[in-house]
């Protein structure tokens, strides 16, 4: 009989943040090899781990992400499927488009939306938390890029943009698929006439985008990658809305924390927000693909074999965080440790390598929200059970949705289901 190598692919589904950590504990390294997807995999963690796996050579992106990822999530031929020279050619678009000033410009973009909340919140609301974040937040973005939503239904909008990382990994697939389906076809359109008619061009963002793109890749078939890429702007924004939630649910496990946090200084509500980041889950893992035989700390890793990075794992391990299960924005405070021990958005180099160059934007939307929602968290104890996290779904949120409510004109949070 054949000896097949047991797969491990519904272990990772059922535990996606604790699998790869688990193993490597139960191991005692931070390698192992086994299969996923029907293939042959190395699961990593540890700032060592990342540290190899952002900087080694034969470890490349191309082929690394399935195909349903690649779907929805990132969009096909994006730059996170590219490696070398093409890869920082492509990637240089982005911190043309996130300039500080830009950022700057959308971040205030966000916080005047919050402060006019009550303005066009319907009288007497009871609002989840997550889609109005995510309502503001594609609101914001279409607005900073210069894209009109009129004519358009910003619900929809807004779901659509949610669902590439809501759905991307769940039963919700279909839907993530046809989502992106529509929104490439929709920004494919605005791309060509923009190349079109340049000068009927309002959106100095969107022109640079379709520019930049027909420029480096060529041809006019290049302007759906163009839309895929600039929907690799505008779903990170949207994308915030998880690490907001996360915010309301550590200032409502804390009461304590509202009050240090409104008499803070910038530096202490930096640290909260790196800490959410940190503590928090939200993607579980990054995947690359082997392209030359090579071996690290005793394991072996086979060429054509996928990696996987445990992001999670390593924002808590304990080698390098102190108390990691417990949330202390202090940690970031002075404290010095190893530069790949926290990857919440990537490691290495943001110009050459594969960081995110949306980390600037996705802390500053969580500062430009912060002073909402300390205006609006209770101070009243919360009932463990209610803020209970669901860690089994990607990404993960709290089992019980946090509601904004306003009742007989006062403004209060509640937790639980409708």
């Amino acid at each position: 009989m054949l000896d097949i190598p047991r797969d491990r692919t519904l272990s990772l589904l059922a535990r996606p943040y604790q699998f790869i950590d688990r193993q490597c504990r139960y191991r005692g390294t931070d390698a192992f090899g086994t299969r996923i997807l029907l293939e042959k995999a190395v699961c990593i963690r540890g700032a060592e781990a990342a540290e190899m796996f952002y900087t080694h050579p034969a470890l490349r992106r191309r082929d690394a992400a399935p195909e349903p990822v690649k779907a929805t999530l990132f969009g096909k031929g994006a730059v996170q499927q590219l490696d070398g020279a093409e890869h920082q050619v492509r990637k240089a678009l982005f911190p043309m488009v996130l300039t500080p000033e830009n950022v700057a410009r959308l971040s205030r973009r966000v916080r005047r939306y919050w402060n006019d909340f009550e303005r066009w919140a319907p009288t007497r609301y009871r609002l989840p938390l997550y889609e109005t974040s995510q309502h503001i937040l594609a609101l914001a973005i279409c607005e900073w890029l210069g894209v009109s939503v009129r004519g358009r239904n910003l619900a929809r909008l807004s779901a659509d943009l949610s669902s590439l990382f809501h759905d991307a990994a769940g039963p919700g697939h279909l839907k993530a698929r046809r989502s992106r389906r529509r929104l490439e076809r929709w920004l494919e359109g605005l791309i060509k006439e923009a190349r079109r008619r340049p000068q009927a061009t309002d959106s100095p963002l969107l022109k640079l985008v379709a520019d930049y793109v027909m420029d480096t890749a060529g041809g006019s078939g290049s302007a759906r990658i163009a839309a895929v890429e600039l929907l690799n702007v505008m779903r990170p924004v949207v994308a915030v809305s998880v690490y907001i939630v996360w915010m309301a649910h550590a200032l409502l496990s804390d009461p304590g924390l509202r009050t240090r946090l409104a008499d803070a200084d910038t530096a202490y509500r930096r640290a909260f927000v790196d800490e959410v980041r940190r503590y928090y889950p939200f993607f579980p893992a990054v995947m690359a693909r082997v392209s030359d035989t090579f071996s690290w700390h005793g394991q072996q890793f086979d060429e054509g074999a996928r990696v996987f990075l445990d992001l999670h794992g390593t924002n808590r391990d304990e080698r390098h965080w102190d108390n990691p299960g417990q949330f202390m924005p202090g940690r970031f405070l002075g404290e010095q440790r190893h530069p790949y021990a926290f990857i919440p958005q990537g490691g290495g180099d943001v110009a050459t390598g594969h960081r995110c160059p949306g980390e600037p934007v996705t802390v500053s939307i969580m500062l430009a929200t912060l002073d909402f929602l300390l205006a609006r968290v209770t101070n009243d104890p919360v009932p463990t059970a209610k803020l209970k996290i669901d860690a089994h779904r990607l990404p993960a949120l709290p089992a019980h949705p946090i509601y904004i409510a306003c009742k007989r004109g006062s403004q209060r949070w509640t937790v639980g289901p409708k």
